[in-house]
């Protein structure tokens, strides 16, 4: 492939300028004629400089992030509570449901028990008859509204 890319015999040619061994060494690395010395070094005995302005700058960031998340807080809050009201508003709407149905299955019941055959039932249970025609007594039509009928 590289004879016919750069002619016949070039790879020929490369191989006549260098010899056996020389093809297996490699080409040196940039700068590693230079040595790199590490030296120890203590720190134990330096020590640091007060700065006075330092504790000022801390506060300053402490206070600068503190309304910072208060504004975070005070703009994420009413869509928060926006979104706990309307899960209340769900739960509420749940709620109504489950008495609507609750009252509608106590109006069946009512109905049941406030039944013509229901109340034959009970009149029977509890011996009440058909009061006798002398017990009745009829309210009197001349007299005002109200009047009540007066045992004789």
């Amino acid at each position: 492939m590289f004879n016919r890319l750069m002619g016949t015999g070039a790879v020929d040619t490369l191989r006549e300028g260098r010899t056996e061994e020389e093809s297996f060494r490699l080409r040196p690395f940039a700068n590693e004629d230079i040595y790199f010395y590490v030296k120890r070094i203590d720190n134990t005995r330096v020590v640091r400089a007060a700065d006075p302005a330092a504790g000022k700058a801390a506060w300053k960031m402490i206070g600068t992030a503190g309304v910072a998340v208060l504004l975070v807080i005070g703009v994420l809050l009413p869509s928060a509570y926006g979104l706990l009201a309307g899960y209340r508003v769900e739960q509420l709407r749940a709620e109504g449901e489950r008495l609507r149905a609750e009252q509608a299955s106590l109006h069946v019941e009512e109905a049941r028990l406030r039944s013509p055959e229901r109340m034959d039932e009970l009149a029977r249970s509890k011996d009440f008859g058909a009061p006798a025609p002398q017990k009745v007594i009829y309210l009197e039509s001349g007299k005002p509204e109200g009047t009540l009928a007066l045992n004789k």
